[in-house]
């Protein structure tokens, strides 16, 4: 189990404002990050992982669902570049159709999380997944890879 306070720098990947606003709000209310990184979309999400000076996040949440490029599409680059490629990825989603479950847990997503629907089920999970060691375990097993909070 991994300590909140060692967490430095997450990548949210969402193109819904109310939903980086809330996330922003729930992890402001458990821990203070020194970075936390949000992306519009897929395009821009690899446009700041692919930068040569960027520190690497302890972890990054994935919506499958966005402009440009989907989260499907950012994984499959995300794992196929060296330095990324063993990056913790979290798909964090509304939906949990069975072809992208079955498409992102290929591609060693950790988790997929549906988004919950309230502000201390969005905090608990976010501490949940911020607790996890991405290290010993970099993709939980297929029949605890959905996280319905």
């Amino acid at each position: 189990m991994t300590s909140l306070s060692n967490i430095q720098h997450i990548v949210l990947a969402d193109d819904d404002d109310d939903d980086c606003d809330l996330f922003k709000e729930a992890l402001d209310e458990l821990l203070t990050v020194p970075q936390l990184t949000i992306a519009k979309d897929g395009q821009q999400l690899m446009n700041v992982l692919l930068q040569s000076d960027l520190v690497l996040p302890d972890v990054l949440f994935l919506d499958v669902n966005m402009p440009l490029k989907n989260g499907i599409e950012c994984l499959e680059d995300i794992r196929h570049n060296e330095r990324l490629k063993h990056l913790p990825v979290v798909i964090f989603s509304t939906s949990a159709q069975q072809w992208a479950l079955e498409k992102v847990y290929e591609l060693r997503a950790g988790l997929y999380v549906l988004k919950p629907n309230s502000f201390l089920k969005l905090k608990d999970v976010i501490r949940d997944v911020l607790t996890m060691d991405w290290g010993k375990k970099p993709q939980l097993p297929r029949n605890e890879f959905l996280l319905q909070p």
